[in-house]
């Protein structure tokens, strides 16, 4: 009796899909990145020179930010062409993937 009343409040929901007609393909940037292999990413904590001889040189290294004050952290970007590793001094604190195409929907491109 459950599924026929589950099945019954399903039938509207359904209805409205089959109508709504073609769906447009749309790549979201985080679905690329769940299908890819994190461990071809560097690792947070890796240094530089762990990071280079893994990944090689980076397309372009950005220029540092912040170190104004013993508080405030330099923080270095290096840009590859499938993501861009943030550093704090000299170790990895995070990964973020770049946009493969302009089709895909995801964080705009480092600010330089």
């Amino acid at each position: 009796m459950k599924a026929t009343i589950t099945l019954l409040a399903a039938l509207p929901l359904l209805a409205t899909l089959a109508l709504a007609g073609p769906v447009s393909a749309e790549t979201l940037l985080i679905e690329r990145v769940q299908e890819e292999n994190s461990a071809a990413l560097p690792a947070r904590g890796q240094s530089m020179a762990q990071v280079e001889a893994r990944h090689g040189a980076p397309a372009q290294r950005m220029d540092p930010r912040g170190g104004q004050k013993s508080q405030w952290p330099t923080i270095n970007r290096w840009v590859y062409p499938a993501f861009t590793v943030y550093f704090e001094n000299t170790r990895v604190i995070d990964v973020v993937a770049n946009k493969a195409d302009a089709t895909e929907i995801g964080p705009k491109p480092p600010i330089l």
